[in-house]
């Protein structure tokens, strides 16, 4: 069965927590099992922590990375919305406070050029220089062999004209 990869980490957060709910591990052996919000609310958490590049490790996304940082803000992410924000203040306060480079999917903007165009315009810059270099190239004489290269050379190919050996 192939699942969506948006709702993966959703469903890996719902199963650890009823698990741990189940076992009885909570702050106490008689503490409550999470009510419906709270197992929502961590969902939100886990999604929208997904949906933002650690800035320390820089190639995980904060609900993967182990970071110090990474786990603050998914602290932060948690308690904003406890407090009833909605993921469009979740992110509007990670990009006023870290700029777009913290989201994965960064706005098209005259910014966040580079961040889009920049692999593009490296590979067109390496594709230039190397037209050129060919193009240069074809411009210059072909050095012969001298005499002791051709002798070597002639033993050579004499030595091979019998063709493949079996």
């Amino acid at each position: 069965m192939v699942s969506h990869p948006d709702r993966l980490p959703v469903r890996w957060t719902v199963a650890l927590l009823c698990l741990v709910a189940l076992s009885g591990t909570g702050a106490s052996a008689g503490a409550t099992a999470p009510s419906d919000r709270d197992l929502h609310d961590e969902a939100r958490v886990r999604h929208l922590a997904g949906s933002f590049r650690c800035l320390v490790c820089q190639n995980q996304s904060l609900a993967d990375s182990n970071a110090e940082l990474a786990a603050d803000l998914r602290d932060k992410i948690g308690e904003q919305v406890r407090q009833g924000a909605t993921d469009e203040q979740v992110q509007a306060y990670m990009v006023r406070r870290y700029g777009d480079f913290v989201l994965y999917r960064p706005p098209l903007k005259p910014v966040t050029w580079p961040l889009w165009f920049g692999p593009f315009a490296v590979l067109a810059a390496g594709a230039g220089v190397l037209l050129g270099t060919i193009l240069r190239r074809r411009g210059l004489p072909v050095r012969g062999l001298n005499e002791d290269e051709r002798r070597r050379m002639d033993a050579w190919l004499a030595s091979h004209e019998e063709g493949p050996r079996r």
